[in-house]
């Protein structure tokens, strides 16, 4: 028997109901149905109907690391960039997960170990992005970024964020970087906020290795963050090294809509006058 798995944004207007209505008709269909508190881990998961924003979709991939599970993002935020559809198109898109009538569209991650000053380590992932922020608001964080074992720059700065094409959308793109389209491998780096002359982004190789050390001339330590939902503090002089994953996560697509259609559709870019490919 295939098995669904349904994650929901619980704050979300009408998610519990909409949650419900895709559970009968996944049932109808013959699908066991689970929640993420009925769900053991080890189960066989087929599909993961994520109904909610992006962060709810995070969230989702976060519960299903290392099965290789496709995500069905169903939008009922504001943006919900990694969504493929909107809520009045849940019962199509469930009916085509069934009969298997969808693509999957792999999205590369990131790992990061962050090396204390003391010896410790710790590891995480990502799929938009790694920051590593300034702990006090009032003072900013001393870092050097390398690439490749190459020291770049010294920055002074309210944070560094490293983070896939994915993540060009959110965190990075704010901070002023640029949107990279997905199927391209790469790292991007963002200084966020920097007090230095050489502030703009950098996009590396998708084997690079980027470093960024907490200085010891810092005047506040720092918090490392991945996707927002992961954290750990960083003690001045400790570091954070981040490559790209081995990893991916998994979403479901319908057709073969460009990515600057998607872009144009979520930001509602002005494309008046457009009168189609001029050759």
């Amino acid at each position: 028997m295939s098995t669904a798995l349904i994650v929901a944004n619980q704050r979300a207007a009408g998610a519990q109901a909409m949650a419900e209505e895709a559970r009968q008709r996944f049932s109808r269909h013959g699908w066991q149905v689970v929640s993420l508190d009925e769900e053991t881990g080890q189960e066989t998961l087929d599909i993961a109907l994520v109904l909610g924003g992006d962060g709810t979709l995070l969230r989702a991939a976060e519960a299903v690391r290392g099965r290789a599970v496709p995500l069905l993002g169903i939008n009922l935020g504001h943006l919900g960039f990694l969504a493929e559809c909107d809520l009045d198109g849940m019962a199509e898109a469930i009916d085509r997960v069934v009969a298997g009538d969808f693509t999957v569209e792999a999205r590369s991650t990131l790992q990061v170990v962050v090396d204390q000053a003391d010896g410790t380590r710790w590891a995480g992932w990502a799929l938009n992005e790694v920051t590593l922020e300034k702990a006090e608001p009032q003072r900013m964080v001393e870092v050097l970024v390398s690439v490749d074992g190459q020291p770049i720059s010294n920055y002074g700065c309210d944070g560094m964020v490293v983070a896939t094409a994915t993540g060009s959308t959110g965190h990075a793109f704010s901070g002023g970087g640029p949107v990279v389209w997905p199927d391209l491998d790469a790292l991007l780096v963002v200084p966020l906020a920097a007090h230095a002359l050489f502030n703009r982004p950098l996009l590396v190789t998708p084997h690079s290795t980027v470093r960024v050390h907490l200085r010891q001339d810092s005047r506040t330590a720092g918090l490392v963050s991945c996707d927002g939902r992961r954290t750990v503090d960083l003690a001045v002089g400790g570091q954070m090294v981040v490559t790209l994953g081995d990893e991916p996560v998994e979403l479901v697509r319908f057709g073969q809509a460009p990515f600057a259609q998607r872009l144009v559709n979520k930001f509602t870019l002005p494309v008046g006058g457009w009168r189609g490919d001029q050759g």
